[in-house]
């Protein structure tokens, strides 16, 4: 058993077929050099023809499942983004068995509807874009533990694009930790001016106090408000 209560053959089968990523199930990266030219994202990068995520199947949300193309270090990161949200995930879940999204045409960002698993045989969903409850916010925690550009549209579901992890100050990402405070901390004061005051006592809660800005914070952060909105933990 892993330290989340997973057996390990659950977690191993997730993390191998996530290996090729340029990130680590901390969502850690390591930041350019000041004064670099930035480089878009993805830039260069081929497209590759897929059909699953990690070991979940892609399904459009019509129920179809067509192979896509998309980003191959897109591809690699989202792998990444699945093994550590169901690492993160309740024990009696099973590994995720679908994700059901959208790839834009460029193969550089998707649309996130649902998220499914198993659990005593039966099909469920861990996230749907539709329930706007604590595991909507845990699965946005995750992606923003991840990637740089997270947005929910007014259907629920959430926009994605590639790039390297790490907190950028994007309004997105300041709206995302005033809502954790809000809908999984039940701080109803946290506002967007002060969001860093609330998410450092989220820090100091959970036993990991930080600058929820900074890399470290930011991380810790994300990685608390998933298991928070999933309820592996409860920090009380």
């Amino acid at each position: 058993m892993d330290n989340n209560g997973h057996p390990l053959d659950r977690r191993r089968l997730l993390a191998g077929a996530a290996a090729a990523s340029t990130l680590t199930l901390t969502g850690l990266a390591v930041a350019p050099a000041p004064g670099a030219a930035a480089a878009p994202a993805g830039a260069g990068t081929p497209l590759v023809t897929r059909d699953r995520i990690a070991t979940a199947a892609l399904r459009a949300p019509d129920g179809s499942a067509p192979a896509v193309r998309i980003r191959a270090d897109f591809h690699d990161r989202l792998a990444a983004w699945l093994a550590f949200w169901s690492a993160n995930s309740p024990r009696a879940w099973s590994a995720p068995t679908q994700v059901v999204a959208r790839v834009a045409p460029a193969g550089d960002a998707l649309d996130l509807h649902a998220v499914r698993y198993r659990r005593d045989d039966e099909p469920r969903a861990g996230f749907a874009a539709v329930r706007r409850d604590a595991t909507h916010l845990a699965t946005l925690a995750s992606l923003h533990h991840h990637f740089p550009s997270v947005r929910v549209r007014p259907d629920g579901t959430i926009r994605i694009g590639d790039g390297p992890t790490g907190f950028t100050g994007a309004p997105e990402q300041v709206a995302f930790a005033v809502a954790a405070c809000r809908g999984l901390w039940g701080d109803a004061a946290a506002t967007a001016d002060r969001w860093r005051e609330h998410a450092g006592r989220v820090l100091a809660r959970a036993g990991r106090p930080a600058d929820a800005a900074s890399h470290a914070g930011w991380a810790a952060f994300t990685r608390t408000s998933l298991r928070r909105g999933l309820g592996t933990e409860s920090y009380e």
